[in-house]
């Protein structure tokens, strides 16, 4: 027999509406978040159980997250296709799904046929529009369910989506900090007859992203220098930036030919990080004579400043960025760092602002450097450019100072 809930009065629908929109749930982290919520959801629609599932980062499989009633889902880990099954169909359709008489034949998951679940309701979690996960209640009794049990649960499932999203957006973002400061160097290392130093700060606004530098003693004595920068944030572009940083290395043991170092490394983008595009710019410095060899793969000019002297942007043609398009040519730029002088590298991050041309801001970092110690160099053009506010995109930069003679 099915069984139909009284109609909810004006104050029972308000008094559900406090039990989920409850302030004192914000101070909870978010597997409790979503324990309570799932155990005062199953008392507000008297259900029996109550389960979260969340996509995983491929988007194709549901993962139980949290769950009241069917504990044993989060305990197995559960995983479950989209398009497939009851929660999989509510996933793919991003919309209430409700079954009133269960027949476990594939509808929920594998622990649904010995659970005794007779009725279910499914609500879609979102965030921006785009479907995250699935909120299920089930009864161990036939129910009707009715639109205000769909509003309710439609709500809780905004509340943990929000939760999810925040809390997901906290740990991508340290894991992607703690990627990125493992891959870089945290000092340069200490070369005879060069002074260095490096910067790393993550943006505000956008977080971590793909910005990085380099510098390293090849078994010729010469000096690699590399920085360069993955386009997007976050995770992924963290990811990428390692790979190519590595993949750069590799390549600089091979051959002394900046331009054929970026070649090799723009095919191996192009091959195995599809859809990736970075600017990079890779020199080779021969310590005792000061030469310098350089290709840029579309990245900023360096500046370079003879002793005690403001630094101006080296002419280095820009070649595509890395990613762009298959087979771009290269080329090399043939310069000298004298001794006593500095050669400074760094990504847009630094000079870039909105509604202002980049050319604006190298020119400001231009008016405010001279040829100093390395680390003071990095300091000047950090104090500089970020006076009063963070940076909102992620800045690498790079200082190298050749020793008088």
């Amino acid at each position: 027999m099915n069984t139909r809930p009284p109609v909810a009065s004006s104050a029972e629908k308000l008094r559900r509406l406090q039990t989920v929109t409850d302030a004192a749930l914000s101070q909870l982290g978010l597997e409790d978040l979503l324990d309570e919520l799932l155990d005062r959801t199953r008392d507000l629609l008297a259900a029996d159980t109550a389960a979260i599932l969340l996509l995983d980062p491929s988007g194709t499989e549901l993962v139980a997250t949290a769950a009241s009633g069917l504990e044993q889902e989060v305990r197995q880990g559960v995983r479950l296709p989209v398009g497939t099954g009851f929660a999989g169909t509510v996933a793919a359709r991003g919309e209430p799904v409700i079954i009133e008489h269960v027949n476990h034949v594939g509808v929920i998951n594998p622990m649904l046929p010995g659970s005794g679940i007779a009725s279910a309701l499914g609500v879609p979690i979102l965030s921006s529009g785009r479907v995250i996960g699935v909120l299920h209640v089930g009864t161990l009794t036939p129910r009707h369910f009715t639109p205000d049990d769909i509003e309710l649960l439609q709500l809780v499932a905004d509340r943990a989506g929000l939760a999810a999203r925040a809390r997901l957006s906290r740990l991508d973002r340290a894991a992607t900090v703690a990627l990125q400061r493992s891959l870089l160097p945290a000092r340069p290392p200490s070369v005879p007859g060069l002074d260095v130093a490096a910067r790393y700060v993550p943006g505000a606004a956008v977080g971590v992203g793909g910005d990085w530098y380099d510098l390293f003693v090849l078994p010729s004595g010469l000096i690699g220098i590399a920085i360069g920068d993955v386009a997007g944030s976050g995770l992924h572009a963290a990811v990428v930036m390692g790979r190519i940083r590595s993949a750069l290395r590799a390549y600089a043991l091979e051959t002394a030919d900046p331009a054929d170092v970026l070649t090799r490394l723009d095919r191996k983008v192009q091959l195995f990080e599809p859809g990736a595009m970075a600017t990079a710019i890779y020199a080779v410095l021969d310590p005792a004579t000061g030469r310098l060899t350089m290709s840029s793969a579309g990245h900023l000019p360096p500046l370079l400043a003879a002793r005690a002297q403001r630094p101006q942007p080296l002419t280095i043609p820009p070649d595509l960025p890395l990613g762009a398009y298959p087979g771009a040519s290269r080329r090399n730029t043939d310069a000298r760092l004298p001794a006593g002088a500095c050669l400074f590298l760094y990504t847009d991050g630094l000079v870039e602002r909105r509604d202002v041309p980049i050319t604006a801001g190298i020119a400001v970092l231009v008016d405010a450097l001279t040829c100093a110690a390395a680390d003071t160099v990095c300091a000047t053009a950090m104090a500089t450019m970020f006076t009063d506010r963070a940076a909102s995109d992620d800045v690498a930069i790079l200082a190298v100072r050749r020793s008088a003679s």
